[in-house]
């Protein structure tokens, strides 16, 4: 019988594999009285070692890190009672009654002060908010500003220095700014406002449908208590400070306090 032609070059081939092997495990080995040193053959079958013996102790050794999300803690509630200060131009009108409504259920004060026609520039020219703070003593400020500015050229360069002021005034107490309710595209009082303020403290009104009265500006009264609801769900929900404002059922309320300014001549 005829032995096959590579048999021979096969079982020379696997002697030495074999001893490669056997000798990654027991060294050193001796054979034939040759003493053989340790080699890497074993590591290079290991897809771990594969995978860190070209990198350095340090970057080899180094801990992968975790794939975790970035989890951000939403802002705890205030659930004492506030004294809230609302302050803006003529859309307070129908905002207040309706924030009125939330006030008296969940146990706040409110004080409201319309100045009509006013401007960011008109507040924030004077120190008028800064004497109702000192009057009302609020802990919570809500502020509607910007519908009687939304088509002002170079609005940023005129209007910046009049937002930082009425900001200043509140200081360190909790707010929201609550954005005016777009009829046409503004040339850019809310992105100047969304610019100033603190994050959580600016509510986009723009985008949002408002059924509006006759003079195709001001919301209906419905359509306004609406939107204050969408701003009370905001507050509770993404503000920086929320506070208690368990919805109300439909309708309105009277405010603690109403002020009324006229237009600034």
């Amino acid at each position: 019988m005829k032995s096959h032609p590579y048999l021979s070059l096969w079982l020379l081939l696997a002697t030495a594999l074999a001893v490669m092997v056997a000798k990654e495990l027991i060294s050193p080995i001796d054979v034939f009285g040759i003493e053989l040193q340790k080699s890497s053959f074993i590591d290079v079958l290991s897809a771990d070692s594969a995978a860190t013996c070209c990198l350095p102790p340090e970057v080899a050794n180094k801990p992968v890190p975790e794939d975790k999300p970035v989890v951000v803690k939403p802002a705890e509630t205030d659930t004492l009672p506030q004294s809230i200060l609302f302050i803006g131009d003529s859309m307070l009108e129908g905002l207040s009654p309706r924030l009125a409504a939330y006030a008296h259920l969940n146990g706040h004060k409110l004080n409201s002060v319309i100045w009509y026609s006013s401007t960011s520039e008109v507040w924030g020219s004077c120190n008028k908010l800064a004497g109702f703070i000192a009057k009302h003593k609020p802990s919570f400020v809500v502020i509607c500003l910007g519908a009687n500015e939304l088509f002002v050229r170079d609005i940023i360069s005129k209007r910046t220095k009049y937002v930082d002021n009425i900001l200043s005034q509140i200081g360190n107490i909790p707010y929201v700014w609550i954005g005016p309710p777009n009829w046409k595209q503004d040339t850019g009082i809310n992105r100047l406002i969304a610019s100033r303020v603190k994050p959580g403290t600016f509510f986009l009104s723009d985008g949002m449908h408002f059924d509006r009265a006759k003079d195709g500006a001001h919301p209906t009264r419905r359509s306004a208590e609406l939107w204050m609801d969408s701003v009370a769900s905001w507050i509770t929900l993404h503000g920086a400070h929320p506070i208690k404002l368990a919805k109300p059922a439909p309708g309105t309320a009277r405010a603690t306090s109403v002020t009324v300014l006229q237009p600034k001549k």
